[in-house]
């Protein structure tokens, strides 16, 4: 087994896409107010190219198993960025491919100068949620920011 954790590239947009909404299918939520209807997530190179974001993709034998980044959403606080699209195919779960992606993007955050990390989610994606808590995020009682995916409805944040 030979992962690769890569910086996002342009030709990665449609399998990372197919994935995500793979993983919002698989859960049962892929509803309005989520990534799963989100137009950037068709177009997520582009989308991390604004300044003081990144996008890690982990690769399996030449196939994206998963992604992860950071991104300063509107809204948040200064110093404070949104641990964003992190997805794993079914496949990939369970081995420690989604803790290396996560921790990539912690690392990145703390270079590009961020003090905390909020983040988005459902209890659906209660394996997640229990990896979120076990890396050092508190539950918060309401969201931050202006996400724009309203249907979420666990909110979390890390000090780094």
């Amino acid at each position: 087994m030979s992962i690769n954790i890569r910086p996002i590239q342009e030709a990665d947009n449609l399998e990372l896409a197919t994935l995500i909404r793979k993983v919002f299918r698989e859960f049962k939520i892929d509803r309005p107010g989520t990534v799963y209807t989100d137009p950037t997530t068709d177009d997520l190179y582009n989308l991390f190219r604004q300044p003081n974001s990144a996008y890690f993709v982990a690769e399996e034998n030449g196939e994206i198993v998963g992604g992860c980044g950071i991104y300063p959403t509107d809204g948040l606080p200064k110093g404070c960025a949104e641990l964003v699209k992190f997805y794993l195919s079914a496949e990939a779960r369970g081995r420690g491919i989604g803790n290396q992606l996560m921790q990539q993007s912690i690392e990145e955050a703390k270079k590009l100068g961020y003090k905390q990390l909020y983040l988005e989610s459902f209890p659906e994606l209660a394996k997640a949620v229990s990896m979120y808590e076990k890396a050092g995020f508190k539950p918060l009682p309401h969201a931050m920011g202006n996400s724009g995916h309203y249907a979420c409805n666990i909110w979390m944040l890390k000090e780094l």
